[in-house]
């Protein structure tokens, strides 16, 4: 059973830097080797942030490009994202995610496995 786990998430100030991580557990399928980001703005849907997939190509979207660094540790049981110079718009629930290596990408319908989400909150 696939369990994602993410951490991390606080009130922070904007120009600010957060660590958000995501504990993985379960993944067991040769296909679904893709791990993602994804946020969730205040009254928005999920969207996605960052991806690594399991030639550790890395994805991201244009709003967080050289800010935002998408990691995964060795034994892939944990997925992290350095967040830095962070803006209010960066704001919202941020999920960890499962998805398929052969659709890697931004796409929530491409997402195999949620996790819970958390809160990130950037103030001015």
């Amino acid at each position: 059973q696939v369990r994602l786990v993410e951490s991390g998430g606080e009130e922070v100030q904007a120009g600010g830097s957060l660590t958000l991580t995501c504990a993985i557990s379960g993944v067991s399928s040769a296909d679904e080797r893709c791990l993602g980001w994804f946020q969730a703005a205040p009254g928005k849907g999920r969207e996605g942030v960052a991806t690594i997939d399991s030639r550790g190509t890395l994805n991201y979207a244009n709003a967080v490009k050289g800010r935002f660094t998408i990691s995964l540790d060795n034994d892939k049981s944990s997925l992290g994202l350095q967040m830095n110079s962070l803006k209010r718009e960066d704001t919202g629930m941020y999920y960890c995610a499962v998805l398929k290596d052969t659709d890697c990408s931004m796409k929530s319908l491409s997402v195999r496995y949620w996790g819970p989400g958390t809160r990130v909150v950037v103030s001015s």
